[in-house]
């Protein structure tokens, strides 16, 4: 089992940023690969980026490339996500994920999963 809590969420203007954390709590940390999903509203949950298992590996969508920052800590067994040029477009909650699995953006469900933070961008 691994618990996964986010912090860092919070309401900005419109080409600001904020940093998202994920702190995952039970099994080792390194064996999973770590995801962040967004879900604005009355949309599907989306994939926003990941990491490898060994950091050595990231993907990010194509609307938050060059924009956002996937990265991990094992020393703290976090996983942050940097956010920057924030466009209202980005406005969601946002979600990390777990996986034992070997990373991948593609899969219709992963194995654990935080309740997520609310990120507003007002314009």
């Amino acid at each position: 089992q691994v618990q996964l809590v986010e912090s860092g969420g919070g309401l900005v203007q419109a080409g600001g940023s904020l940093r998202l954390s994920c702190a995952a709590s039970g099994r080792t940390f390194s064996s999973y690969a770590m995801y962040w999903f967004r879900q604005a509203p009355g949309k599907e949950r989306e994939f926003v980026a990941a990491i490898s298992r060994s950091a050595t590996s990231t993907y990010y969508a194509d609307s938050v490339k060059g924009r956002f920052t996937i990265s991990r800590d094992f020393a703290k067994n976090t996983v942050s996500l940097q956010m920057n040029s924030l466009k209202p477009e980005d406005t969601a909650v946002y979600y990390c994920a777990a996986d034992e699995r070997t990373i991948s953006a593609s899969r219709t469900q992963y194995q654990y999963w935080g309740r997520g933070t609310q990120v507003t961008v007002s314009s």
